[in-house]
């Protein structure tokens, strides 16, 4: 199953929008995103990732929301892949 996973943006990389990455927290893994969908994307602000890509900032509390219903359903194991 696909899913869009939120996150908090705890560093940014580059200026240029089309090449900007960041850091991105899901409670307690940190992974490398893409923030070309996102340029207004600030440090703090919960963004849904796919895939790699940041697609749209969310609020703190419905990004906090679905992270425990996905660690609920036992979904968020693609994020742990390669952190053995």
């Amino acid at each position: 199953m696909c899913l869009a996973v939120p996150g908090k943006l705890v560093n940014i990389e580059g200026s240029d929008p089309t090449f900007r990455s960041g850091k991105v927290n899901f409670g307690g893994i940190v992974k490398d995103v893409n923030l070309a969908y996102v340029p207004e994307a600030k440090l703090g602000d919960y963004v849904l990732v796919h895939v790699g890509f940041a697609l749209t900032i969310v609020d703190e509390e419905e990004a906090t929301k679905v992270f425990s219903y996905l660690k609920g359903m036992d979904e968020l194991a693609e994020l742990t892949e390669g952190f053995a």
